[in-house]
């Protein structure tokens, strides 16, 4: 006897319906305040494309006399890399060195203030003796501060020199000055006095000038942009009328696409929640009071978001919109048992007493089962860490304030809306919803008679699920079809001899930059041709010292009828060859770290000749692979044996091959091809490594996988704890790996990538998967509590739990229809884990309400004949 008194001791425990419905006034006197302070919240959340991320980087660029770049390498580069190697916070350390030059790039683990790790490298650096005449400079790079939005600059009277002279006294410094603004630089203009060029910009096919507004590391691009915006509309009223100042580049097109279109699913899965519910309850009361959690769940939210000082950016959206779903689970299961409860005869107010303490211990658990999966996401470290951080909190923040609002909110909203429904489409609508649950009644007796063909099913069908996982594409993020991308070329230092004659000019000496410009102008003319093409901005030795470097902007129509990869692949075929001259066809990058190429292999040994043999064999193998593009090595000695660059990573040499990925392969099938090819042909003494996004996604799997394994033991030792057993909980967390199977088959039947995106859905699988099993393991014992026999409670609990279960799955599922659609900007992002996330409810849903009883019998039948708990 004393177990079922501890029980309800529990459940009285977790009602904390009681106090609500006791002080009505309090507790709508309460949520009308969450709405205000929401609403508030809500209007100074700003807009972005991703969390803040930081990457501190500190560089150390160093000049030297020495011509050989194995001279640089052994006194300048590798005593640089020495001094600095014991920094605390230092992740890792690369470096190139070439003739004359190093370069030490110096990446610090993220949270590190940049201002004292670019002290205390120079601080290290203070003791060195370098050869006479290198001169050392330290200079701190935040890859968050980056360019947001560029203009270019053009006058049909005026020369190169006039115009820089306007647009410095007018233009950049009235910009500079706006807030959020880090620096604005202008390329493309004329030195003081000398009138030479550092750098040459061209757009749409003609020289002009421009200027790049760069943001702060903590300025919002959306803001930064829109007051520049402003800020040039006002300059051309005041600048000469010859003065043309047009939009060459910019972030916020797209961040505002990718927003809206995800706040516009958001709304769609809101729609959807609400409207699958009146099939099930047939009283628009209870469907209003129900539907009533999303908005002020979210308002609630909006508060907590606001607190840690998220944005409005595709995490957070995604989160929210993946949400909406289950925080209406809560008041759908809250409201379903009170409206029963009064169609039984029972008063409102009684009706909800009863109810909510019936289901507060099932709702709380569910509730705080999700927490305990998504809340731990909040605090992985690192880049991981701070990408996923307000997924994690705003996820577990709607979760608990719907909780709260299923608790106290809803049952005394029931009280004073809800009453006896009565009618003839009542009663045919009962009549239809009794057919249905007897079905399911029959059902379940067959399946409590057959249980070894149950779990056999249902373990066929967990071993079939994950016999799909090598079949399901593994990718890292999706390709996004955002209509612009970048071209980025490396010219030799000197082209005058390659370049046809009609560029040559005869008489003038060698300029680097111009040789350079004459390249990007030879890629220019087969881009502008393409009738896709909307415009183009070229910016040539805008780094310093990489006269040789350029990047072409290429922005597409919007009514263009290929996708953004699929005209890359074709303008790729296009693109010349210029003998010397290597191109690269790259996305425009969700984070700025430093121009890697999605696919990196490194091969790691001190004898660069063996590496670099090894490199080129391996080169020329993977060149036949269909989908590898722009694949290149560096730091690489040529076949004869002459070495022109160096490149280290964390302190050894390596000479890498990178590519870029075009249609039909990712990450992972790259990846395996390439290792597959490589093994064979690496020397003893050479080691191969991963980078790019290679490592980025193994980091990943690894960082999740080892969350998700903490998070499932926080599930199972709390529910323990909810439901003072071990068994019960072994019974709810069947519902993971059946989740699973619908997952991978969804995934597998989309033809949709595993990655870092659809693994989010994952997550979020193992957070709500559980919920239906605990409806009825928790309802199961209360009846037989009442002396019920086994059979008869599994019998009686599943056809009532079954509405709450229907109603709660379908309007999950139908809140992921509009982001599992690949429809609007950004959508390739939402679309996987949608999928995921539906197949994975549609899955657990069926199996657990057929194998979920079936176990808990067999687990009951095994504690009482070893007479267990």
């Amino acid at each position: 006897m004393q177990q079922p008194t501890r029980k309800v001791q529990i459940r009285e425990r977790f009602n904390i319906s009681r106090v609500a419905i006791a002080h009505p006034r309090l507790t709508i006197g309460f949520w009308i305040a969450v709405v205000v302070a929401g609403l508030l919240a809500f209007s100074s959340l700003k807009y972005a494309l991703f969390p803040n991320i930081t990457f501190p980087v500190v560089v150390v660029s160093a000049s030297s006399s020495l011509p050989q770049a194995t001279e640089v390498e052994a006194k300048v580069t590798y005593p640089i890399e020495k001094s600095v190697k014991d920094i605390p916070k230092l992740r890792s350390t690369n470096s190139s060195s070439f003739p004359r030059q190093s370069l030490v790039n110096l990446s610090f683990h993220v949270g590190t203030n940049l201002s004292d790790a670019e002290q205390e490298v120079k601080a290290a650096l203070q003791p060195l003796a370098f050869p006479s005449g290198t001169k050392l400079n330290v200079y701190p790079i935040n890859l968050n501060k980056s360019a947001v939005v560029s203009y270019a600059i053009d006058s049909p009277k005026r020369n190169l020199t006039q115009l820089t002279e306007i647009t410095k006294k007018q233009v950049v410094s009235s910009i500079s000055k706006l807030p959020g603004v880090e620096e604005v630089n202008l390329l493309g203009g004329t030195t003081a006095n000398t009138n030479k060029r550092a750098s040459a910009v061209r757009f749409n096919g003609q020289d002009a000038l421009a200027f790049q507004v760069i943001k702060k590391g903590d300025a919002n691009a959306l803001e930064v942009t829109a007051s520049v915006e402003k800020q040039v509309e006002n300059l051309r009223s005041q600048l000469p009328d010859d003065v043309i100042i047009t939009l060459a580049a910019t972030q916020a097109d797209y961040i505002k696409a990718a927003t809206q279109a995800t706040i516009d699913s958001l709304i769609e899965a809101i729609i959807l929640s609400v409207i699958v519910i009146f099939p099930f309850l047939w009283n628009w009361r209870a469907t209003f009071i129900s539907a009533l959690a999303i908005p002020i769940s979210l308002l609630g939210t909006f508060i907590v978001m606001a607190f840690f000082g998220f944005n409005l950016e595709t995490i957070t959206l995604l989160a929210l919109a993946l949400v909406i779903g289950s925080i209406i689970d809560d008041a759908i299961v809250d409201v379903e048992n009170i409206t029963r409860h009064i169609e039984i005869g029972e008063s409102p107010r009684t009706a909800a007493l009863n109810a909510t303490k019936e289901i507060g211990l099932t709702v709380t658990a569910t509730t705080l089962t999700a927490v305990a999966v998504f809340l731990p996401i909040a605090f992985m470290r690192g880049v991981i860490g701070q990408f996923f951080q307000p997924f994690g909190i705003t996820v577990s923040a709607a979760m608990i304030a719907s909780w709260l609002v299923a608790r106290t909110l809803s049952p005394v909203l029931a009280i004073y809306w809800i009453r006896q429904p009565s009618g003839n489409w009542h009663r045919r609508e009962q009549k239809v919803w009794l057919h249905f649950a007897g079905s399911y009644r029959q059902i379940l007796k067959w399946s409590l008679t057959h249980r070894r063909i149950v779990i056999g099913i249902a373990t066929l069908s967990l071993i079939g699920g994950v016999a799909l996982i090598p079949f399901i594409p593994k990718g890292f993020i999706p390709k996004l079809d955002r209509g612009e991308f970048n071209i980025t070329y490396t010219a030799p230092l000197s082209v005058s001899s390659l370049l046809p004659s009609w560029l040559q000019v005869p008489g003038e000496e060698s300029d680097p930059l111009q040789e350079s410009l004459d390249v990007a102008k030879q890629l220019e003319v087969v881009v502008l041709k393409a009738p896709e093409v909307e415009k183009v901005f070229t910016t040539v030795g805008s780094r310093p010292q990489q006269p040789n470097r350029g990047t072409i902007y290429v922005k597409l129509k919007p009514d263009r009828e290929v996708t953004t990869a699929e005209f890359q692949d074709e303008i790729r075929q296009k693109l010349p060859e210029l003998p010397g001259v290597s191109t690269s066809i790259e996305d425009i990058q969700f984070v700025d770290t430093g121009g890697q190429k999605p696919l990196q292999i490194g091969l790691i040994g001190e004898d660069l000749a063996a590496s670099s043999k090894a490199a080129r064999e391996i080169q020329a193998e993977i060149t036949k692979i269909p989908g590898l593009e722009d694949i290149t090595l560096t730091g690489a000695t040529d076949e004869q044996g002459a070495i022109f660059q160096i490149e280290r990573d964390d302190r050894q040499r390596v000479v890498f091959i990178t590519a870029n990925l075009g249609q039909g392969i990712t990450i992972g099938e790259a990846t395996d091809k390439i290792l597959a090819i490589a093994k064979p042909i690496i020397p003893p003494d050479v080691e191969l490594s991963l980078g790019g996004d290679s490592a980025r996604s193994n980091e990943i799997f690894t960082s999740f996988g080892t969350t998700l394994i903490l998070s499932a033991l926080c599930i199972l030792i709390l529910l323990m704890l909810l439901f003072k057993s071990w068994s019960d909980p072994f019974v709810v967390g069947l519902s993971l790996p059946l989740a699973l199977v619908g997952a991978l088959l969804a995934l597998f039947l989309t033809n949709s990538d595993f990655g870092m995106i659809s693994l989010i859905g994952f997550v979020f699988l193992l957070g709500i998967s559980n919920k239906n099993a605990i409806l009825l393991v928790d309802y199961i014992n209360q009846l037989r509590r009442t002396k019920m026999d086994r059979n008869e409670a599994i019998l009686t609990a599943g056809p009532v739990r079954l509405r709450p279960i229907m109603m709660t799955t379908a309007s999950t599922i139908l809140g992921m229809v509009p982001l599992a659609l690949n429809m609007g900007a950004g959508s390739e992002l939402r679309s996987p884990m949608a999928i995921a996330i539906a197949g994975g409810l549609v899955s657990s849903t069926i199996l657990s309400l057929i194998v979920v009883p079936v176990v808990y019998t067999l687990l009951d039948d095994f504690r009482s004949k070893f007479k267990l708990k």
